[in-house]
């Protein structure tokens, strides 16, 4: 079995680290569990040298963000196969990871997989963050099997298979090392919110395989930094959504899907205010300036990348409207 290791990035999070680190140590034998604390101003790593004295830890000088305090804490990893990126508010299950491990220990095709998510609390239900396996639709917003928005399947063992997914959630994310650092790891110009998708697409378009196994269950708190609503979720999903098409659509594809996603933003402005959330609508403002002032930066990273892989492939892509299909057509895509 390949060396594998769990890092947590810790960003304030003392109690979930008393609460949920004990289970992972415990169910994670075949691993090194390391925590990687991002300038932490809580008692978090007073918590780590006392309670958990066995678990490996990295410090940072201040918070780099989900994207910049990994690359920084998975550059003094260098004795692993694999990464696991495991977020702090997550409870792991016995025998959680093998799947994972020997998933792509036998598919040299395999990049990266994650297990199925589930609430934390409500376990009978798919969370939010990643559920059974990440995907995108033709205009390049992203979903998941048993999630879509806000309406969520209970598991029925409905989803227990492995299978390819365009995108694996940054949750709970198994990465082969080598092809972490050979794509520079997470955009740190993302910070946080659809870095792990961005990877996830660079893999696919180096004819690399992303990869979804039912036969791993996890639960996730979710929304432990930012709950779902907070308008700094809504600015980062809104300019990094942008971001993402701009560095991966091929450029028939952008000239005219581009264009359909900045009227899509601007109908989600209006209706957040019809809901009474005007800080949101400000927030796909904002998302949009800021996105503008460093598309330059975003232009040069698209021209570098399709110049070393031109394009993608489309056997994870949703062919419809996700947004059309489920608000207008009521009906779920089949993937």
């Amino acid at each position: 079995m390949s060396r594998t290791a769990v890092v947590i990035l810790n960003y304030n999070g003392a109690a979930y680290l008393r609460k949920f680190l004990p289970s992972v140590v415990a169910c994670s034998p075949e691993a090194e569990v390391i925590v990687a604390d991002n300038g932490s101003t809580d008692n978090s790593i007073e918590v780590l040298k006392r309670e958990f004295p066995g678990v490996r830890l990295i410090l940072f000088d201040q918070n780099y963000g989900f994207c910049g305090g990994y690359n920084r804490a998975l550059q003094h990893v260098t004795d692993a196969d694999y990464y696991v990126l495991l977020n702090s508010d997550i409870e792991v299950t016995p025998d959680w990871l093998p799947p994972l491990i020997r998933l792509l220990d036998n598919n040299a095709g395999i990049a990266a997989v994650h297990p199925k998510i589930l609430s934390y609390h409500q376990p009978s239900q798919f969370e939010y963050a990643g559920a059974a396996g990440g995907y995108i639709d033709a205009l390049g917003y992203p979903f998941c099997r048993g999630r879509m928005f806000r309406a969520v399947e209970t598991d029925s063992g409905q989803y227990n298979d492995q299978r390819p997914v365009f995108w694996a959630t940054g949750a709970c994310l198994l990465i082969r090392a080598e092809l972490y650092h050979q794509f520079g790891g997470l955009d740190e110009d993302f910070f946080a919110h659809m870095e792990e998708i961005d990877l996830c697409w660079k893999l696919q378009r180096s004819n690399h395989q992303v990869y979804y196994c039912g036969l791993s269950t996890i639960y996730h708190v979710g929304a432990g930094t930012l709950g779902y609503d907070h308008p700094r979720k809504t600015y980062l999903n809104f300019r990094n959504g942008l971001s993402l098409i701009l560095k991966h659509f091929d450029t028939t594809e952008l000239v005219y899907k581009f264009p359909v996603r900045l009227a899509l933003d601007w109908l989600a402005a209006i209706v957040f205010l019809a809901q009474r959330k005007p800080a949101n609508a400000r927030a796909v403002l904002q998302a949009h300036v800021h996105f503008l002032r460093r598309f330059r930066r975003d232009w040069r990273k698209r021209k570098a990348l399709h110049r070393a892989y031109p394009s993608y492939p489309r056997t994870a892509v949703y062919r419809g409207s996700i947004i059309f299909d489920h608000y207008i057509r009521r009906k779920s895509p089949r993937v």
